[in-house]
């Protein structure tokens, strides 16, 4: 598995939209709380209980605002990783697998969690519910746990990645940044998923991993296709025409994606899974303003 220096990451720390104290995306407050004083407000998303919505500040402001409490002034990160079987599919045996990226990248992620003295918390994703959750770690000592965590986490089943993410809002984690990992793909969509995410407080990043293969096809002729996750086939034909349509269907689904993820107030990013895991979060996660 791809690695990068601690001491490389300890230099970084996550941008988030909603206000901490110290300001927007700033490192979190040390001072703890009962979660019933407030703290601050955020922007309101689709979803939120207008019973926190403060209206005095609405009809001055003219844009509603939440109110949170200090429990929620902390940053509180989660990592959920799309266990799937179509995330382990790599063309050629001698590229990384969405898979191994994905984990590459999770592990450097929960290191810049815990590093910089962030709560973190985890979940595996596979079949609509969450196969395996990791309780909340703060620290550096807690790196050996975050990685025997990730090592041992396997993909396989079936996609159900919506009803997932409900299944994870029902276990009430603490509201706070998710970075959900996965190749997007749900036969039924995401959007029930992402806006019981927002409804309970969560700032969703949607880093959405594509291989080079479908980003860039390079099918002729007459081609197999096998759905990795049901085993079915189907023939076709693959032509200028046909690989045409293809990506302007891809760019319309990326696009989607990205107009979803902006209605509940979240972020799309799209990682390449060919690229070194040091240029995705050195310059991509960067760039897209997930780090700092």
């Amino acid at each position: 598995m791809e690695r990068l220096d601690p001491a490389l990451l300890a230099r970084l720390r996550f941008v988030t939209r909603r206000r901490r104290r110290g300001g927007w995306g700033e490192r979190r407050s040390t001072r703890r709380g009962q979660g019933l004083e407030f703290a601050d407000y955020r922007d309101y998303v689709p979803g939120d209980d207008l019973r926190r919505v403060d209206w005095n500040l609405y009809a001055r402001l003219d844009r509603p605002y939440v109110r949170l409490y200090e429990e929620e002034a902390d940053l509180h990160v989660h990592l959920l990783l799309d266990g799937s079987a179509s995330m382990d599919w790599a063309a050629t045996e001698a590229e990384p697998s969405r898979w191994e990226k994905a984990k590459a990248l999770a592990l450097a992620l929960g290191e810049v969690a815990l590093l910089d003295g962030e709560a973190l918390g985890a979940a595996l994703l596979r079949e609509g519910r969450v196969e395996a959750r990791l309780p909340r770690l703060r620290g550096r000592a807690a790196l050996p746990r975050w990685e025997a965590w990730v090592a041992q986490a396997e993909a396989g089943g079936t996609t159900a990645l919506g009803a997932a993410l409900r299944t994870f809002v029902a276990g009430k984690p603490r509201p706070g940044l998710v970075l959900l990992l996965s190749d997007a793909y749900d036969p039924d969509g995401l959007e029930a998923g992402l806006k019981a995410l927002a409804s309970a407080g969560h700032e969703v990043i949607l880093l959405h991993l594509l291989t080079p293969q479908e980003l860039e096809p390079p099918l002729w002729g007459e081609v197999r296709l096998v759905d990795v996750e049901s085993g079915a086939a189907r023939e076709v034909t693959v032509d200028r025409a046909a690989q045409e349509a293809y990506l302007t269907r891809l760019h319309r689904w990326q696009e989607a994606l990205r107009s979803l993820l902006g209605r509940y107030g979240g972020r799309y990013v799209v990682i390449r899974s060919d690229l070194p895991l040091q240029k995705v979060v050195l310059e991509g996660l960067r760039r897209a303003a997930v780090l700092r």
